[in-house]
């Protein structure tokens, strides 16, 4: 099992930057791949980055695309989602997932993953 604490989020303003950070507890953490989601209320969950249990391969949506990026460092037990030139409707509560996968396969849906965290939101002024 393992355990996932999402910190970073906060205001910011339109066009402006903030780094996620997911940590996870456990000594199996490089054997899960990693993915952050995002909420907006009255909206489904939605897929924003994944990346492979070892760094190797990563995945973003065409929503944030060039301007977020996802990577971890395994030695930290922590994946980070880079978050630039931010605008309105990136405010949302963000959430990073696990998935136990060896694989080199990125899964987008939320049902793929197994392990949770609790979320922080994000909130972007215009």
């Amino acid at each position: 099992q393992v355990q996932l604490v999402e910190s970073g989020g906060g205001l910011v303003q339109a066009g402006g930057s903030l780094r996620l950070s997911c940590a996870a507890s456990g000594r199996t953490f490089s054997s899960y791949a990693m993915a952050w989601f995002r909420q907006a209320p009255g909206k489904e969950r939605e897929f924003l980055a994944g990346i492979t249990w070892s760094g190797a391969r990563t995945k973003h949506s065409d929503s944030v695309k060039g301007r977020f990026t996802i990577s971890r460092d395994n030695a930290k037990n922590t994946v980070y989602l880079q978050m630039n030139s931010l605008k309105p409707e990136d405010t949302a509560v963000y959430y990073c997932a696990a998935r136990s996968d060896y694989s080199d396969f990125i899964r987008l849906s939320t049902i793929a993953y197994g392990y949770w965290g609790q979320g922080t939101q994000v909130t972007v002024s215009s």
